[in-house]
């Protein structure tokens, strides 16, 4: 039985790998705890090519993308794999891929309702400018998560 049902969004970048590197080495000797790596992913679009050029080109686009989707779930497989060969057993971990339903921060906030998690550990990447006109997905999930503990892995 899970003591605790832990989220762990996973984006592929080096912030990301310091919260799972955190996630090892605060859960990794528990063994009532479980480990959901979560991603989402732009949908595709379904695309019925036809013989002009520029349709062509589109269609070899997508599949470009289709293939680094692909990818990706490999990255995601092999942070469960890296959490695997840390101590958890295979029970103790799960990794959703699905298609994003609105924005990062939206999807992140129903899954962590719907699944009943007790802890959201996210990362923070400081000084970006851009975050001065857009509000990081960190800012938007603390605002609309309620009795759900998360840590910020910076």
């Amino acid at each position: 039985m899970t003591n605790r049902k832990v989220l762990l969004p996973y984006n592929f970048t080096r912030s990301d790998q310091k919260a799972l590197d955190f996630v090892i080495c605060t859960f990794a000797k528990e063994s009532g705890v479980e480990i959901t790596l979560f991603n989402s992913y732009i949908p595709l679009p379904d695309f019925k090519a036809s013989k002009s050029t520029v349709m062509e080109r589109t269609a070899e686009s997508l599949r470009y993308l289709s293939q680094k989707i692909k990818e990706q779930e490999n990255e995601l497989k092999r942070a469960k794999l890296k959490l695997l060969q840390s101590g958890f057993s295979e029970k103790q971990i799960r990794y959703i891929y699905s298609p994003r339903k609105k924005d990062i921060a939206s999807d992140i906030v129903c899954l962590a309702t719907e699944g009943k998690f007790d802890l959201i550990v996210l990362n923070r990447v400081p000084g970006k400018v851009t975050r001065y006109f857009t509000r990081s997905i960190f800012i938007k999930a603390i605002n609309a998560l309620k009795g759900i503990t998360v840590c910020i892995v910076s």
